[in-house]
C-alpha cells in the first residue's frame, strides 16, 4: 500500500506533464499505473505468485521458514504465520455422506447403503454436490471472517476404503463392502467427485483414501493390536487393492495410516507401506496424515517409542507429513528431534513440500478471484438438485431379501396397516454416522403416511433397540426450591466459574442441542460454555433406578454430591446408571456439563424406575390390523467408532453377536403368534443374522441408514412406486457360528470369496418385483494372451410384468490355485430393462481382471493357464452361467 501511496504521489507533482495528455490516456495510464504497483506489491516473494507452479512456491516458502513454523504447518490444526502471510489451516473435515458436522447441509445414505447402489455413476454425482456444499460453506465462513475450524476445510478424510471383512466391525457401514473391486470402483468416484475436474488448475477439495491399511476393527483393540500374521496374498488381493486403485485411477491426495501396527511397525510409522509401497511402488507423491493420535499411540499404546520426541522422528522418518491429534501434538517435538539428531531438517523440508504443494492446489493462499470454487453459493447447499440425488440413492440401496407370496408391493387401496418398531419414527437412525443434520428428515413412518390416508396407519414403538425394560420416568418428581424440575445455571466458558449469564426451571427430561445454532438458554454461547442443573428427589420406593445419560461433551452426574459417573465425549451415546435408593429418603442429584472443543453441545438425561416389556398390549393395539410393517434392526447409538457404551451383544462399537438384538426378536415372534403379516425393514449398517427372522417374517427389506430422504425410499419401494434393485454388498452370514475370530486377518472363511459353508443371503443378492433370465454369454476370444483385453456379450431378458434394473456380475476364479479364493468380482454393470425385452449387455473384461497374486515374485500378475468366468446375478453359484478362458 505504501508503493501505491508513492505513486499517487508522484502523479500529483508531476500533474504539468499530465495536462498535456489526453484525458482518457491519462485515465488508462493511471489506472494501469495503481494496479501494477499494487501488483508488484502483491507479488513481492516468489511463493505469492500464482503464476509459478506449486512446487515452485512452495520452496521458495520453506526456505523463508523457521524450524519451529515448519513443524506447526505439519499440525493438523495449523497456525497462522501472519509475518508470511499464512493463515490458520485445518486438514480435519468429514465428508463421509454428506458434510458431516454441520447443519443444513444434504445427508446421502450411509456409504454401505450406496455399495448395495451398485452405481458408481451415482455415487460420482453425490460427491461432486458434497464438494459443491462444503465449498459454498466455507465461502459462506470466510465470507463472515470466521477463521478456517475444524470439520468445515478444504481437505475432507473421506472415503474409507477399508474392506469390510467381518460383520462385527462397528464401522464397517463406512465403507463400500467386502469386495475389493466394488470398493475400489466406489472409492475412486468418490474421490474424483470431491477433488474436481483433473484438468483444473485448483483442486475443488482434497479427498483422503483411509485407513491405509490392513484394518476392519476390532475397535477395542485398535491402538495396541499388532497384525504380524497377514498372508501375503491377502495383503495384495483383498486389503491393498481399492488404495492402489484411489492412488493409481483417481489421483488421491491425501492417504490417512491407520492405528494398528502392521509386522510390528504401527502403520504411521510403517515404512514398508509408506514408502515401498505407497511411493515406491505407486508413484504417490501427495500427503500421508495419520490417524488422530496415531503418533502418541507409538510411545503411550504401542511402545515402540520413548516419548513424544521419539515417536515424531519416527513417523515422519517412515512417512507420515501430518499430524492430528486430540490433543498434545508429538509433531511439535519435531525442532527437538533434529537437535537430538534423530531426523534432519532437510527430512522434514520433504514432508513440508508436500504439505505446501496441497495448500497451494486448492488455491487457499491465493486470491479468490483466482478460484473458480470460491463463488460457489450458499443457494446451492441442500437445494432441489441435491435432494433428488439423496432420494434416488436411497432408493437404489433398498435391497429387497424375501418377499413370500409376493406380498411387497402394497396395493394402496389397503385399509390399514400397522406401523411399529424402535426405528419407524427415528431421523437420527436415517442420518448413519460422520453425518451432517439436514433441513428435514422423512422418516419412514412418515413415508409410509404419506401413501395412505392418515387414519389407515397405525403406529407404535413397540419395543427399543436392544433393552428389555422401558422406563419409567421419575423428572416429573424432582423438586428444587419449592419447584418442579431441574434448576439450570449457565456460564459462558468451559469452567463453571465466573458470573452466571443465565437461568432456567427445567420440567422435561433434558433434551438440549446446539445444532440449528439453538442455545441451551438465552444468553448462552454456542461454544465455550458450561451448565449445571441441581434438583432433589424422593425415593417413592426401595428399589433400583436408573439414570439415562447421553452427553457429547464433558458430563459427570453427582448424587449426594458424590460423583457416581463421568466421562468427555466427543459424541453422544447413551448410558445406563443403576442406583439403588430407600424409600422416603432425599436424594440430591446434580449434573455438571462443559461443551467440548470443536464439536456440536448435546446433552440428554431422564431417571426412573424399569419395568418389564409385555407385548400384550401392543397386540391388543393390533386388533383387526393383518398386515405389520416392523422397522427395527441397528443405529449409530449401537455400532459405531470406538465407543465406551456397551450392551449385551455389543462392545465398544463393534459387536459379538450378529443376531438382532433379543427384544426385538421377541416382538417379532408375538407378532406372528397373534397371526400377523409382518414385513421387516431392517435398518443397519453392516450384516446381520436374519435366520428367526425369515420364518417370523413374510417379507425383509434390507434398508440400511438412508439419509435424509431414506424414509420416503422406504414407502417407495413398499408401494411399488419404486421397483427395488439394490445389491448386497456384503454377505448375509446365518450367525456367528460362521465367522473366524473377530482378531483374525487371514480371509480364509470370510466373505463370499473364501466362504464355504452357505450363507443366508450372498453378496450381489438382491430380489426386484420383475424377473430376469440371464441367457448364455458370447466370448470376444476363448483365447487370449496376458496382456489382451476381452469383452462379453451377455443377453439379459426381463420375463417378468414390470420394467426393471438388473445388475450383471462377471466373477473369475483361476483353476488350479488351490490356496486362491473362490470366485472374485471383475466387473459389474446395472442394466435397465423393460417388461418382456431382452438387452444384449456388452461387459468389457481388461486384463487385469485375470491378475492374481504371484508367490514366486510376490507380485500381482496374470498368469498363462485355465479361468472360469462366472456371470449372472449374484455370487451364488446357482444364479451365475460359467465359460472358460486361456491366458496363453
Amino acid at each position: 500500500m505504501s508503493q501505491t501511496i508513492t505513486v499517487v504521489k508522484y502523479i500529483v507533482a508531476h500533474q504539468h506533464f499530465w495536462n498535456g495528455l489526453n484525458a482518457e490516456i491519462m485515465r488508462m495510464t493511471f489506472i494501469l499505473t495503481l494496479f501494477l504497483s499494487t501488483y508488484c506489491f502483491a507479488q513481492k516473494f516468489p511463493y505469492q505468485n500464482p503464476k509459478l507452479s506449486s512446487e515452485a512456491r512452495a520452496k521458495d516458502l520453506i526456505s523463508r521458514l523457521t524450524l519451529q513454523e515448519k513443524a506447526s504447518l505439519m499440525q493438523d490444526q495449523s497456525p497462522a504465520i501472519p509475518r508470511l502471510g499464512i493463515k490458520k489451516f485445518n486438514w480435519w473435515s468429514e465428508a463421509l455422506h454428506g458434510l458431516a458436522n454441520n447443519n443444513d447441509v444434504t445427508v446421502f445414505p450411509e456409504p454401505i447403503g450406496m455399495a448395495a447402489s451398485f452405481d458408481d455413476t451415482l455415487v460420482y454425482k453425490i460427491f461432486n454436490a458434497v464438494s459443491d456444499e462444503t465449498r459454498a460453506k466455507y465461502n459462506e465462513a470466510k465470507q463472515k471472517g470466521q477463521e478456517n475450524r475444524r470439520f468445515l476445510s478444504l481437505s475432507v478424510w473421506t472415503p474409507n476404503i477399508n474392506i469390510f471383512r467381518d460383520p462385527r466391525w462397528g464401522r464397517g457401514q463406512e465403507t463400500y463392502g467386502e469386495d475389493p473391486y466394488l470398493t475400489s470402483r466406489m472409492g475412486v468416484s468418490v474421490v474424483k467427485g470431491l477433488q474436481g475436474p483433473a484438468d483444473a488448475k485448483y483442486r475443488k477439495l482434497l479427498a483422503c483414501a483411509k485407513h491405509y491399511a490392513v484394518h476392519s476393527g476390532p475397535e477395542w483393540s485398535r491402538h495396541e493390536l499388532n497384525l504380524n500374521n497377514v498372508n501375503p496374498r491377502d495383503l495384495w488381493e483383498t486389503y491393498l487393492p481399492a488404495f492402489k486403485a484411489l492412488v493409481t485411477k483417481a489421483d488421491v491426495r491425501q492417504v490417512m495410516c491407520a492405528y494398528q501396527r502392521l509386522d510390528d511397525e504401527p502403520c504411521c510409522g510403517n515404512s514398508r507401506l509408506l514408502q515401498t509401497i505407497l511411493r515406491d511402488n505407486w508413484g504417490f507423491k501427495y500427503l500421508v496424515v495419520s490417524d488422530c493420535s496415531a503418533i502418541t499411540d507409538f510411545y503411550t499404546s504401542h511402545k515402540v517409542s520413548s516419548d513424544a520426541v521419539h515417536a515424531a522422528a519416527k513417523g515422519a522418518l517412515a512417512g507420515t507429513d501430518v499430524e492430528c491429534v486430540w490433543q498434545g501434538y508429538a509433531f511439535e517435538k519435531l525442532p527437538e528431534a533434529v537437535e537430538r539428531g534423530l531426523i534432519s531438517e532437510q527430512e522434514i523440508n520433504k514432508h513440508l513440500m508436500r504439505v505446501l504443494v496441497s495448500r497451494f492446489d486448492l488455491g487457499e493462499m491465493d486470491d479468490d478471484a483466482l478460484v473458480p470454487w470460491s463463488k460457489i453459493p450458499m443457494s446451492i447447499v441442500n437445494n432441489e438438485e441435491h435432494r433428488k440425488l439423496a432420494l434416488d440413492m436411497s432408493r437404489e440401496t433398498m435391497t429387497l431379501l424375501q418377499n413370500k407370496n409376493n406380498i411387497l408391493p402394497f396395493n394402496k387401496s389397503t385399509t390399514e396397516i400397522a406401523v411399529i418398531g424402535p426405528n419407524a419414527d427415528n431421523e437420527p437412525m436415517l442420518w448413519g454416522n460422520y453425518n451432517g443434520k439436514p433441513k428435514r428428515t422423512i422418516t419412514i413412518l412418515s413415508g409410509i403416511k404419506s401413501k395412505l390416508p392418515a387414519n389407515n396407519v397405525v403406529y407404535d414403538k413397540a419395543c427399543d433397540l436392544v433393552e428389555n425394560k422401558v422406563t419409567q420416568s421419575y423428572f416429573s418428581k424432582t423438586i428444587i426450591d419449592g419447584k418442579k424440575g431441574f434448576k439450570a445455571a449457565y456460564w459462558n466458558n468451559r469452567e463453571l466459574k465466573g458470573d452466571v449469564v443465565a437461568t432456567d426451571q427445567i420440567t422435561n427430561p433434558l433434551k438440549l442441542t446446539t445444532a440449528g445454532d439453538h442455545e441451551f438458554a438465552s444468553g448462552v454461547k454456542l461454544v465455550d460454555f458450561s451448565s449445571k442443573y441441581e434438583t432433589e428427589f424422593e425415593a417413592p420406593e426401595t428399589e433400583e433406578i436408573v439414570f439415562k445419560c447421553g452427553a457429547t461433551g464433558y458430563f459427570e452426574l453427582l448424587i449426594n454430591d458424590a460423583s457416581i459417573a463421568s466421562y468427555n465425549n466427543w459424541r453422544t451415546l447413551p448410558s445406563r446408571i443403576p442406583y439403588k435408593v430407600e424409600r422416603g429418603k432425599k436424594y440430591k442429584i446434580e449434573i455438571r456439563y462443559a461443551q467440548l472443543n470443536n464439536w456440536q453441545a448435546n446433552l440428554e438425561f431422564d431417571f426412573g424406575k424399569e419395568v418389564d416389556i409385555d407385548f400384550s398390549g401392543l397386540i391388543n393395539k393390533l386388533k383387526g390390523v393383518e398386515v405389520v410393517v416392523f422397522v427395527g434392526g441397528l443405529s449409530t447409538l449401537l455400532e459405531g467408532e470406538e465407543m465406551p457404551v456397551s450392551y449385551p451383544g455389543f462392545k465398544g462399537g463393534d459387536r459379538t453377536d450378529i443376531q438382532l438384538p433379543e427384544v426385538q426378536r421377541n416382538c417379532l415372534k408375538a407378532l406372528k403368534a397373534a397371526g400377523k403379516k409382518v414385513i421387516f425393514v431392517n435398518c443397519s449398517g453392516s450384516a446381520m443374522g436374519l435366520v428367526p427372522e425369515t420364518e417370523n417374517c413374510v417379507a425383509i427389506l434390507q434398508a440400511w441408514y438412508g439419509g435424509e430422504s431414506g424414509g420416503q425410499a422406504v414407502a417407495d419401494v413398499l408401494f411399488g412406486d419404486y421397483n427395488p434393485s439394490g445389491k448386497l454388498p456384503v454377505t448375509f452370514y446365518k450367525d456367528t457360528t460362521q465367522l473366524p475370530g473377530f482378531e483374525d486377518y487371514t480371509m480364509k472363511g470370510r466373505t463370499y470369496r473364501y466362504l464355504s459353508s452357505d450363507p443366508l443371503f450372498p453378496f450381489g443378492y438382491g430380489l426386484s418385483y420383475t424377473s430376469f433370465s440371464i441367457g448364455n454369454a458370447q466370448l470376444s476370444k476363448a483365447k487370449i494372451k496376458n496382456d489382451e483385453n476381452i469383452h462379453l456379450t451377455i443377453p439379459v431378458s426381463n420375463t417378468g410384468k414390470r420394467d426393471g434394473v438388473e445388475v450383471v456380475q462377471v466373477y473369475v476364479h483361476k483353476m488350479n490355485d488351490n490356496d486362491g479364493p473362490l470366485k472374485t468380482l471383475r466387473t459389474f454393470q446395472k442394466v435397465k430393462v423393460a417388461a418382456g425385452k431382452t438387452s444384449q449387455v456388452v461387459i468389457h473384461l481388461p486384463n487385469t481382471a485375470f491378475e492374481f497374486f504371484d508367490r514366486a515374485s510376490g507380485k500381482m500378475a496374470v498368469a498363462p493357464g485355465e479361468y472360469e468366468l462366472w456371470y449372472g446375478n449374484s455370487s451364488n453359484t446357482k444364479d451365475l452361467k460359467m465359460a472358460k478362458i486361456t491366458i496363453q
